[in-house]
């Protein structure tokens, strides 16, 4: 328990350096093939995180932490996963199980809330960070995770560092958004694909007709007068009062103009590749976030790692702050009978590999 309580120490500090440390963004795109494929960034801009993948068989066994220490909800697994921790194993953020099942962890800071924790209800008590293991082990089918989540207490850790809200995926397409607001759950049907921080979902929704204007491709020339026309400064003027920032709202409001406006591709690796690509507009450089005096060293980028998951394929793909180039790891490649539980560094040396291209 001690060390649960250092990690989560660094989380505090981290807070106190930027409001907007944990910049989480989400998309979902749809192949021609019929391929679905959800994607997500992971920031953290304080420091370098201790990232890694973690492959838990069928039958594995879970034990949730509660605030007085490893003693909460004690389950099995009926699905083998593939999931990406951060700093610690059994917190997973992001990750798919062998039903083809996805589902993510996004930080949700000053508008969630849970339940009171009550040390009476040890047996049945869900640490938050633990919830992506706990869907992701169980459950095959969102409306599974909706009935099974009336008989747990979900808590946190510390209420210090802030709620968290989640993004389930089946692989047909359908998905949802789920917050915990005043202790009581809220599952949200999200059919758009999109999900960010901070505030609440429909809230991002109905900012949304705020901008009603955006259109891919450049705006019509207008005249304004009599001699005088009005005409863009090069391509893309339809993307003018597109946020550039990095705040969740605007996160928000960007990731859906480049989806809704992405090509849809044919095959699920193509698709991912695209999802890749649109994510490279939410790579937040290192110092945008901070002053000079509170630069983090060692962390080349704010964004520790990007996933995207072909749910069809059963692939999750990832890349990191220290190495770009995309790696795979394949579900189907995966015995979840016989496999041990084991897990893994996503960099096992944090340093980016350059191809020398010879010339002759």
């Amino acid at each position: 328990m001690k060390r649960i309580i250092a990690i989560f120490a660094v989380v505090l500090a981290g807070a106190i350096y930027s409001s907007d440390a944990d910049a989480c963004t989400g998309i979902s795109l749809t192949a021609q093939d019929g391929s679905r494929v959800v994607a997500r960034t992971v920031e953290w801009a304080a420091t370098p995180m201790q990232c890694g993948y973690v492959v838990a068989p069928r039958g594995h066994v879970h034990q949730s932490y509660t605030p007085t220490g490893e003693n909460g909800l004690k389950y099995k697994s009926v699905y083998g996963y593939v999931g990406i921790y951060t700093e610690y194993e059994p917190f997973v953020v992001e990750g798919v199980n062998e039903a083809g099942l996805s589902a993510g962890l996004f930080f949700f800071p000053q508008y969630g809330e849970y339940a009171p924790y009550d040390s009476a209800n040890n047996a049945k008590t869900l640490c938050d960070m633990q919830f992506v293991s706990w869907v992701l082990s169980g459950f095959s089918t969102i409306d599974q995770v909706k009935a099974a989540l009336n008989e747990i207490d979900l808590v946190t850790l510390n209420h210090k560092i802030g709620a968290v809200h989640w993004r389930i995926a089946q692989p047909d397409g359908r998905m949802v958004v789920l917050e915990v607001v005043a202790g009581v759950p809220h599952f949200y049907e999200n059919t758009l694909g999109v999900l960010t921080n901070a505030p609440g979902f429909n809230w991002h929704m109905t900012n949304l007709n705020n901008y009603v204007n955006l259109q891919p491709g450049s705006a019509p020339n207008n005249t304004i007068a009599k001699g005088i026309t009005l005409s863009g400064l090069g391509h893309g003027s339809g993307m003018l009062g597109l946020p550039g920032d990095f705040t969740s709202p605007s996160r928000f409001v960007r990731a859906t103009f480049f989806q809704t406006t992405s090509p849809v591709w044919a095959t699920g690796f193509e698709t991912v590749v695209q999802a890749f690509h649109i994510l490279n507009n939410f790579d937040i450089p290192i110092g945008s976030q901070h002053t000079q005096a509170d630069m983090p060293k060692g962390l080349p980028s704010a964004t520790q790692f990007t996933a995207a998951t072909d749910q069809t394929a059963m692939k999750l793909y990832y890349r990191t702050a220290w190495n770009s180039n995309i790696r795979c790891i394949d579900l189907m490649s995966i015995d979840f009978s016989k496999i041990k539980y084991q897990s893994h560094p996503l960099d096992q040396v944090q340093q980016q590999p350059v191809e020398m291209v010879k010339v002759k």
